[in-house]
């Protein structure tokens, strides 16, 4: 199976295995030891571990990569070397040709409802659901680590110092003031979008029933045909007229003889 996949894939390189997860599980050292097998001689890059999170309600990156690394934990005053699965920054990438055939396929996608703002709002929703999971993620680390169920690990700990440090402060009076200032702007601006939009929305429908009626007939279309049934009835009457005066002169001619 390896040698087929060589000649159909002769660029690319298996480095390690994949799960759907969402989340590691004690097995996953099981297959990292069978996959430790297949390697070739002298090769010192060990598998790699890929979690493919399908779930889909995530809107994050959807792949997170693992590599197995060996940690000392003290129990009971020994010394125990255990392996554990560390994190790996992944990307994700296409080649040419695909990238060439996802662009010919979404210009086919064009949805009018979707506008713009719609879009932007889509984009900051997402982005805030992601950073509300990070946090998430890094407040039960924390508890984890308070606990003492993992080893704290101080890289982790300064990027959240630095994060933190980060922060601008909130509680000063001009950045209150600032921020009602400019959300009453952005509320006036997105109140006065909505009543014009109503105002606009008003006169279209009036215009529709000047011209449809209430029935939805277009009022141009029945004028039109009342006029052809007034034409007609005229013409029908102006011959019902001559058929009947040329009908009554034979009878005056019979008279006079």
């Amino acid at each position: 199976m390896l040698g087929m996949f060589r000649k159909v894939n002769a660029k690319e390189r298996v480095v390690g295995f994949y799960s759907t997860g969402p989340q590691i599980r004690s097995n996953d050292l099981r297959i990292h030891e069978l996959c430790k097998r297949f390697l070739p001689k002298h090769c010192m890059t060990p598998p790699v571990f890929c979690i493919i999170d399908i779930r889909p309600d995530r809107l994050s990156h959807p792949t997170t990569a693992y590599k197995v690394v060996e940690e000392v934990s003290t129990k009971g005053g020994q010394r125990e070397v255990k392996l554990s699965f560390a994190h790996v920054p992944s990307q994700m990438g296409a080649q040419e040709a695909e990238e060439v055939g996802v662009e010919h396929l979404l210009r086919d996608i064009n949805d009018p409802t979707v506008s713009t703002v719609a879009s932007l709002i889509k984009g900051k929703i997402s982005g805030l659901a992601t950073l509300t999971e990070k946090l998430v993620e890094c407040k039960d680390y924390l508890e984890t680590c308070a606990r003492g169920e993992c080893k704290v690990n101080p890289e982790i700990v300064a990027n959240l110092q630095t994060i933190l440090n980060l922060l601008p402060n909130l509680n000063t009076e001009d950045m209150v003031r600032s921020m009602l200032i400019k959300t009453n702007d952005m509320y006036m601006a997105i109140y006065l979008s909505a009543l014009i939009r109503s105002v606009i929305a008003l006169h279209d429908l009036i215009n529709n029933r000047i011209r449809f009626g209430e029935y939805g007939t277009d009022q141009s279309e029945s004028d039109e045909e009342k006029k052809e049934e007034v034409a007609d009835n005229d013409t029908a009457s102006k011959k019902d007229d001559k058929t009947a005066a040329s009908a009554g002169a034979p009878k005056k001619e019979e008279k006079k003889k």
